[in-house]
């Protein structure tokens, strides 16, 4: 197997490098790379940038106005702006519904939801999880009862990333009770400023507004909102959760924060330490061969071949990863990570730190990726997964 880039992709990627590098703001970098706050604005600037230039749907092919590009491609764009210092690109729009009103909506809900996911103007949520149907999705309870033209829902979401900043939710909801669970359950896209939708907020350890709870009160919901077919929605989630799963294990992040633990080894005076190093070259390996995996994955997709069940395999490794070099950062810094200033972690605060600038986010990005290995289907249930279908 030959892993070098091509003259060509090489070239691709230096001219990536160079647009990032000039339309980045620093501002928003600067947070990125010392694990500050990122503000609403902060990453609808940066969405808007991209989409000004075309590529916030990078993945997306050129029918639907995207780029077209390979999956080497891709993987070269998404490397150069992890390393970069720029945000995460906001999944739930372009990298996640897009692909399923792509495959499965009809030619005016294309129409009508693609442009503004391609813009960064329209903010999406993911309305999956529920209290009791985390990583057993099947058994969600919010019920979408078709009434004439439209349909009335009713029940509660959980854990809805930034939904706070929601205009628009893609929602699993059960419109039939008959057969197996997977068999009753559609995909509707909702208007989040629908009279009965209440967005309670979840406040994380670290004082930020993550996550929340979503409730619908009667929601109506026009019918010409429901995607592909009523019940087929497991299969349309199946589809969409290939891409999360891929999304989720942020190989490049990894590559990126991997610089971070030897940057903050160094200021410590650890990085010398021998048993330190060790750590550090076994979590650098990894991140290697989560990249290899990465591009099979990419590879398979091109080709039109279900990459579902090794996306299960990535998400293990993504997610452990992250843990592991949060961990690492911790075990740096010392007794200088564990001192909770939440002003601290807001760019240009002024006051005084305990120990160095970049030891007061360790601590909350260490629990916060506690995390990883939970949402997007527990690392357990994956497992599971792929000891059967890869396994057998």
């Amino acid at each position: 197997m030959d892993l070098a880039f091509t003259p060509e992709e090489q070239k691709f990627r230096e001219e990536i490098r160079a647009w990032v590098r000039d339309a980045l703001p620093k501002d928003i970098s600067h947070k990125v790379h010392n694990a500050l706050h990122l503000t609403r604005d902060d990453h609808q600037r940066w969405a808007k940038i991209l989409g000004k230039k075309g590529w916030l749907g990078y993945g997306w092919p050129k029918e639907f106005g995207g780029p077209g590009w390979t999956a080497i491609q891709k993987h070269l764009f998404e490397e150069e702006l992890a390393l970069a210092g720029a945000p995460r690109v906001v999944p739930f729009g372009p990298v996640m519904v897009a692909p399923v009103i792509m495959a499965f909506g009809s030619p005016e809900q294309q129409k009508r939801f693609l442009p503004g996911i391609a813009s960064g103007e329209v903010w999406w949520s993911q309305g999956y999880s529920e209290p009791g149907s985390g990583s057993d999705l099947a058994s969600l309870k919010t019920r979408a009862e078709r009434k004439g033209d439209k349909y009335i829902v009713n029940g509660q979401k959980t854990w809805t990333t930034l939904a706070q900043h929601g205009d628009w939710m893609f929602n699993l909801v059960r419109t039939s009770n008959e057969g197996k669970p997977q068999t009753g359950i559609s995909f509707l896209l909702v208007d989040m400023k629908s009279p009965g939708v209440t967005v309670r907020p979840i406040i994380m350890l670290d004082g930020g507004h993550e996550v929340n709870e979503v409730f619908f009160d009667n929601v109506e919901v026009p019918a010409e909102n429901l995607i592909g077919e009523e019940n087929k929605g497991w299969t349309y989630a199946k589809h969409l959760l290939s891409h999360e799963r891929t999304n989720i294990a942020d190989v490049n992040r990894a590559k990126r924060e991997l610089e971070r633990v030897k940057r903050i080894a160094k200021a410590e005076g650890v990085y010398d330490d021998t048993r330190f190093r060790d750590e550090i070259a076994k979590l650098e390996v990894d991140i290697v061969a989560l990249e290899m995996l990465v591009l099979r994955v990419l590879s398979a997709e091109k080709s039109g071949k279900n990459s579902l069940d090794i996306a299960g395999l990535l998400k293990i490794k993504g997610s452990e990863i992250q843990q592991r070099y949060s961990e690492l950062m911790m075990l740096a810094a010392g007794p200088y990570s564990l001192p909770f200033i939440q002003e601290a972690m807001e760019a240009g605060w002024q006051g005084e730190y305990v120990g160095a600038a970049h030891a007061a986010p360790l601590a909350a990005t260490y629990f916060n990726m506690r995390k990883t290995t939970i949402y997007g289907g527990s690392n357990e249930v994956q497992r599971n997964i792929v000891a059967q279908t890869v396994l057998g």
